[in-house]
């Protein structure tokens, strides 16, 4: 069992502006100059760390978009979406920090493209 990350442990005041929630986090990100999107693939030891729950938590905390999963051959993989800036901090979160007990060999990121509009209204563990 995976220890909850801090932030998801406590009971943590909204982040977003009031004026921001009708409209939903596709339109708050909108606004945020260019949507990026990028598929990544974590080498190391990334399964049976919570490296999924905290990559989570992380996501969300950032603010991009997406999903992230582990694969039959050890890795974690997955997919960001978000502006540039948002996408950039996990994509160095990725490659650098992961969960507490996790050790990243490497990131490999492929597909980094400009998007339209965001293809997720939210970030999840995928099965």
């Amino acid at each position: 069992m995976c220890p909850l990350p801090l932030a998801a442990a406590a009971v943590a005041a909204p982040r977003t502006p009031l004026r921001l929630l009708g409209r939903g986090l596709a339109a708050a990100m909108s606004t945020a100059g260019p949507l990026k999107s990028v598929d990544y693939e974590v080498f190391g030891r990334v399964q049976g760390v919570c490296f999924r729950m905290y990559t989570e938590d992380e996501a969300k905390k950032i603010g991009v978009v997406g999903w992230v999963k582990n694969t039959s051959k050890g890795t974690v993989t997955g997919q960001v979406q978000g502006p540039e800036e948002k996408v950039n901090s996990m994509k160095s979160w990725l490659s650098k920090i992961g969960s507490p007990s996790s050790r990243i060999d490497r990131t490999n990121f492929s597909n980094e493209k400009t998007i339209s509009k965001l293809e997720y209204s939210k970030f999840s563990i995928r099965y």
